[in-house]
């Protein structure tokens, strides 16, 4: 999946090595005077499961344009996460809307417990041992963002110090 790109003479190859999953995919109305109009609702996450994760909530009149946008939209929305030894440094409990998640760093071994659209998140950021817990909504889209949140805010000791 790499595709060229021509800057002046030199071409240089740019990797799109990520993967995506697509979360929740719904189908959402508006009333108009004529009657419903349908669109199709995605959230989509994406990562190199190296660190790097993006997430992405568009709209579209099929549901592969609306997959199609969130991913791009995701691609926009890329973010670096700190990991150390395939966990997250430090426990956080963070609060978007009316979701309340809390992740904490676990032993080697232990494997991501998490349910669902936390799951998916963490997965594709490539932590590989960590224990959550989703308290408040059970909503999936606020769960994400919840999520993506608290990992942009992760530091390393060394970060919090200076």
């Amino acid at each position: 999946m790499a595709r060229p790109r021509r800057t002046g003479r030199q071409q240089e190859v740019i990797k799109r090595d990520f993967d995506q999953k697509v979360v929740e995919i719904k189908r959402v109305t508006r009333v108009m005077a004529g009657g419903k109009r349908m669109r199709f609702r995605a959230l989509v996450v994406i990562g190199d499961r190296k660190g790097r994760v993006g997430v992405g909530l568009k709209k579209g009149m099929d549901v592969s344009e609306a997959v199609n946008k969130a991913v791009n939209a995701a691609k926009k929305s890329m973010i670096n996460v700190v990991l150390t030894n395939d966990t997250i440094p430090h426990d956080i409990k963070y609060k978007y809307k009316s979701s309340v998640i809390f992740l904490k760093p676990a032993r080697p071994g232990t494997g991501i417990i998490a349910g669902g659209a936390i799951r998916q998140v963490l997965d594709l950021v490539g932590v590989k041992n960590v224990l959550s817990k989703m308290l408040g909504s059970s909503n999936k889209v606020n769960n994400v963002m919840a999520t993506y949140e608290a990992l942009a805010q992760m530091k390393l000791k060394e970060q919090k110090n200076a």
